[in-house]
């Protein structure tokens, strides 16, 4: 009896058609297109975090030992800021907006309608489970679609949370959680969908995009880089120092696709950021922080073998000037500083995803422009300066998904710039109406009535309608009343 059950829970190809069948039901039934449907799932989901708080930081101190602050900031104070930028902009967002028509189309008028994809999916992360996962996912609500939510496994306990409250909180006809790992993951992306939005690492990203081209279904890719940040000798250090600790440490312990992966700056200045950085890691975790709670621990064993891996690289081993303290048996790495390490060690050549920061210097603080481009383009760039130019410089020719100057990270919280990346880190992007867009297709409406049929397009072609054709598809009013007079143009 009990291995029939656990048969009949197997989530396979077939189950994973049904859903998507039982999904294209209700969207077909054009419940999930209106306005009122939309907003009452956008409310229900804002009521999930409010009322569930508690619960929230529990499965994110069990998957993480994620401080409560960083949870209640980053993971629900910015969902909940996405869900009240939706509620406020969506009556305007699902208006069709009007557009010039064409002299050569003349009687007409011309509209784009934003209309729903249809169902969609969403594969979200372990690094901040709830924000990754309901974030696309009110954006997929808000544009009119239904869809299905894949949590990570590698944060069971934020997956099963997710899993709970969706189905409590939720309409179940149109909005759906699968737990699980790579089995169902597969059997999931089997299906034919009408968006995918991933967010992950490239490898899987490449799995998802191979999937996703035997159905021809478009992607949205949220990957993540070797995030490079810049610090001139101009800045105010203290400041500067304490930016990169909270977007360093203070994201997750490292584990954020937005933090920064190395530090570039002048040999000449190195020492003094140095000793900064050292100074306020100790402020803020103290003198032992593997026994700080103000710091995430490592997520898994995998992960903290791969770390521990990049660490004990005997091209870097001897470069850590800070902290490099490990304990296995609870899954901790302190903040760790390397200084001058090789630049085709293992540690700059993967995405380090943890507290560990290499640190670059060069002679000029223009040859870090260089050496960012000749890699693969990151998620995020950062770079701290008060000189004009060389932030100006530092826009127009580094290529990154996102950047900030001055700070790490808090581009992200900014409704009104789309996050997204670009290259290897990324395609496609959300936040605020970008989320609404990247679900969304902007449909081209040409309404024209019946008078002012010309014959011009018609059969038999002669001399005078090519003429006046050319002129029409020039554009200029000019030109057709001198083809219409036989005079040449």
């Amino acid at each position: 009896m009990e291995s029939s059950q656990k048969k009949m829970a197997v989530f396979d190809g077939e189950a994973a058609s049904m859903l998507v069948k039982e999904l294209r039901g209700s969207f077909g039934s054009g419940k999930t297109r209106s306005y009122e449907w939309r907003v009452s799932q956008v409310k229900a989901l804002l009521k999930m975090v409010t009322d569930n708080e508690k619960q929230i930081i529990d499965a994110l101190l069990s998957d993480l030992a994620k401080p409560p602050l960083e949870t209640v900031v980053y993971e629900i104070g910015m969902f909940k800021n996405s869900c009240e930028v939706i509620l406020k902009e969506l009556k305007q967002w699902m208006k069709p907006e009007k557009v010039k028509s064409s002299l050569s189309t003349f009687p007409s008028s011309a509209e784009i309608v934003p209309e729903p994809l249809g169902v969609v999916l969403v594969i979200s992360a372990w690094n901040y489970p709830i924000l990754l996962s309901l974030d696309p996912v009110v954006g997929a609500i808000a544009a009119g679609n239904a869809v299905v939510l894949k949590p990570s496994e590698i944060a069971p306990a934020s997956s099963s949370l997710l899993a709970k409250l969706l189905q409590e909180y939720m309409d179940n006809s149109c909005v759906r959680v699968v737990e699980g790992a790579v089995d169902e993951t597969t059997a999931l992306l089997d299906q034919k969908w009408d968006k995918i939005f991933y967010t992950g690492n490239g490898r899987v990203g490449r799995i998802i995009m191979t999937a996703a081209a035997k159905h021809l279904t478009p992607v949205v890719l949220e990957l993540g880089g070797k995030c490079p940040a810049v610090v001139d000798s101009d800045v105010n250090l203290q400041v500067a120092a304490r930016r990169l600790i909270s977007g360093k440490w203070g994201l997750n312990n490292g584990q954020a696709c937005v933090s920064p992966d190395y530090v570039i700056t002048t040999k000449d200045f190195a020492p003094k950021l140095v000793d900064t950085l050292k100074t306020e890691l100790e402020n803020f975790f103290g003198k032992n922080p593997l026994e700080s709670k103000d710091i995430s621990r490592i997520v898994s064993h995998n992960h903290f073998t791969r770390l521990a891996k990049l660490l004990d690289d005997e091209k870097v081993s001897g470069k850590i000037v800070h902290g490099g303290e490990k304990d296995e048996s609870k899954l901790r790495i302190a903040p760790t500083l390397l200084l001058d390490v090789p630049h085709d060690s293992l540690i700059m050549s993967e995405e380090i995803f943890g507290p560990l920061l290499p640190i670059i210097t060069v002679n000029k603080l223009e040859e870090s422009f260089d050496f960012i481009n000749s890699r693969t383009k990151p998620l995020a760039a950062y770079i701290f300066t008060n000189n004009k130019k060389l932030k100006e410089h530092f826009v127009m020719n580094v290529s990154a998904g996102g950047m900030l100057i001055n700070d790490i990270a808090l581009h992200l919280v900014v409704p009104s710039l789309p996050f997204g990346g670009v290259g290897d880190s990324g395609t496609g992007s959300y936040h605020g109406r970008f989320s609404f867009e990247a679900f969304t297709h902007k449909k081209a409406v040409l309404s024209r009535g019946f008078g002012g049929d010309a014959s011009l397009r018609y059969p038999p072609y002669t001399d005078t309608k090519l003429r006046v054709m050319k002129a029409l598809i020039g554009g200029s009013i000019l030109n057709i009343i001198r083809a219409l007079l036989g005079m040449s143009s």
